[in-house]
């Protein structure tokens, strides 16, 4: 059998790689387990509009807003489905699962904090079975 320099290099800088793989390794990540939960915990609450309603018993919790703000007259326009999720995101804080939407308007009107603005109001509910 011969063994070349080239083999040798090679079988090296395997059992190198093998190595490093096995170490303790730690990943660190700048993301924070609460901002992903407050994130996703919007998808926990179940939208109700237009002819989508909650059927069977609930109980209300209070009334929820949520707003778009566009800052100035260079950025994105607000959106009333961001203005739809801000207000599920409070729904949510209220223990609800589920938004029922009663309004959602723009208002094109600057004033001292936002060029326009999107709004939604509604209940925040609990209802006992979601669908």
């Amino acid at each position: 059998m011969n063994f070349s320099v080239k083999h040798a290099l090679f079988f090296s800088g395997f059992a190198l790689l093998l190595t490093a793989c096995a170490s303790d390794y730690v990943f660190k990540s700048n993301l924070d387990g609460k901002a992903i939960n407050e994130y996703f915990k919007v998808g926990d609450v179940v939208l109700y509009d237009g002819e989508v309603q909650p059927k069977g018993h609930f109980e209300v919790l209070g009334l929820v807003e949520g707003e778009a703000c566009q800052e100035t007259a260079k950025d994105t326009p607000p959106q009333i489905s961001d203005a739809r999720s801000n207000a599920r995101r409070a729904a949510a804080d209220l223990g609800a699962n589920g938004f029922v939407v009663k309004s959602c308007f723009v208002i094109n009107e600057p004033d001292n904090s936002c060029y326009s603005r999107a709004l939604c109001v509604g209940q925040a509910i609990k209802t006992a079975d979601v669908k």
